[in-house]
């Protein structure tokens, strides 16, 4: 069953995160300055974009926890209210960031030419806001009532319109006209609005899915989307402070060259595609955790998560020794520049050891997501983040240590996320949380 729900949900990462991948890939035959500005552009996207996933996190609990229960015409109001938060919220954010971002990426990024390139990614990007949200919804509806077989072909559909996109309007082919890094943004928000059209399509004529009640669009109701907001709000800081502090962890970084910034931004792309598994697997646990609560099986929460922890262990194992065979291959996916391959290597080592740390600890983290009781979740995710700052800045600014040792903070990160979540969930009193 675990399996059953997790590969779609699997392949749907894969493909999404290709869209990251592909820019990446691209933009490093570029120049190191789009490469490092696509970066600290897409990062500062992502923390807008963590809003909404942490919103749909809160819907995806709650949506399980309706399944359990058997309650499934909560479920399409749930659904509908949500999305009319998410397309106000969308649209206030997007032109909030066309005004406020280039004045604030001025103070923070100490290279003119990184500045500049961030800019201009930001400035077309920032217009797939709404979209990939909206993705996220339907995502967390159907992870919620483990219906997941659509998230791969939505995915695939926008991977495929972003590659042909990206290559087309980056180096000028296909008729296009060669935009650059300009291109990259515009190609991924293009993407985005074809899967969102996709799953609208999808959902509403599939006879199954009626009894849910989706698409009603009946006047919004503020009491649902507050209870929705009680659930949501702590997840929603959380992603959008730990999304954040990465891209301190960036901004960190770029003091520290050119150079590091291009080998910490290829090796935030591997990190993100090879944990795709452990993320699924992720999603999963907080989805199953609140079913099993919804059901009236409490007992079963520690038993599930195990073995979603050892179903996790051996896949994450598997991804990473093979891997590990192959580093300038897999390098090799995002620049030609052999020095720059060489100078990741030692960094892609690092990642490939955190990868298997966090899987686990991320497994846990969302056990406890899955209870309902998000107020927890947040205070643990501050606790980490204040160590996991700490320790990067004494490593990268005090000690001017190589960009390698930098990267051992995601240890010591998800050794402390790990550890947290076990502990609450052995003596924590989420047993009397309702939601």
């Amino acid at each position: 069953m675990i399996w059953e729900i997790a590969w779609p949900i699997i392949i749907s990462m894969l493909a999404q995160n290709i869209v990251g991948v592909t820019d990446t890939a691209f933009l490093g035959r570029v120049g190191e300055a789009e490469l490092g500005g696509s970066a600290i552009g897409g990062l500062f996207y992502i923390i807008l974009f963590m809003v909404g996933f942490g919103f749909t996190t809160g819907v995806q609990i709650l949506v399980a926890r309706r399944y359990g229960e058997k309650d499934y015409s909560r479920i399409g109001n749930i659904f509908d209210n949500s999305f009319y938060f998410l397309a106000i919220t969308s649209f206030v954010v997007t032109l909030l960031i066309m005004f406020l971002a280039p004045p604030l990426l001025k103070v923070i990024v100490a290279s003119e030419a990184i500045y500049n390139t961030s800019v201009v990614y930001l400035k077309y990007r920032i217009f797939g806001l709404f979209f990939a949200t909206g993705t996220l919804l339907f995502r967390s509806f159907y992870t919620g009532i483990n219906f997941t077989r659509y998230l791969s072909a939505s995915s695939a559909i926008m991977a495929g319109v972003n590659v042909f996109l990206d290559y087309g309007l980056i180096f000028g082919k296909f008729g296009f006209p060669e935009m650059g890094i300009a291109g990259a943004a515009i190609a991924s928000a293009i993407s985005e609005v074809v899967a969102l059209t996709f799953l609208f399509v999808i959902t509403f004529r599939n006879p199954r899915l009626k009894q849910y009640q989706l698409f009603k669009w009946v006047r919004p109701e503020w009491k649902e989307i507050k209870s929705t907001l009680e659930v949501s709000v702590f997840v929603m800081i959380q992603y959008v402070l730990s999304l954040s502090v990465w891209f301190v962890f960036f901004l960190i970084i770029e003091k520290m060259g050119e150079r590091p910034l291009a080998v910490s931004n290829i090796a935030r792309s591997i990190y993100m595609f090879l944990m795709i598994p452990g993320w699924a697997l992720a999603s999963v646990t907080n989805s199953m955790v609140s079913n099993v609560i919804g059901e009236g099986k409490k007992e079963q929460v520690l038993p599930v998560t195990i073995r979603i922890i050892g179903f996790s262990s051996l896949l994450l194992i598997g991804v990473v020794s093979l891997a590990a065979l192959f580093p300038h291959s897999i390098i090799g996916i995002f620049t030609n520049d052999q020095s720059l391959i060489l100078a990741t290597i030692p960094t892609f080592y690092i990642i490939l050891g955190a990868l298997l740390m966090f899987s686990l600890s991320s497994i846990l983290f969302n056990a406890v997501l899955g209870t309902g009781n998000t107020r927890i979740t947040l205070i643990i995710e501050i606790i980490t983040l204040v160590i996991y700052v700490v320790y990067t800045w004494f490593i990268a600014i005090s000690l001017k240590k190589p960009v390698e040792l930098v990267w051992t903070s995601e240890w010591i990160y998800a050794l402390f996320l790990g550890i947290l979540s076990f502990l609450y969930l052995k003596k924590g009193k989420w047993r009397e949380k309702v939601i």
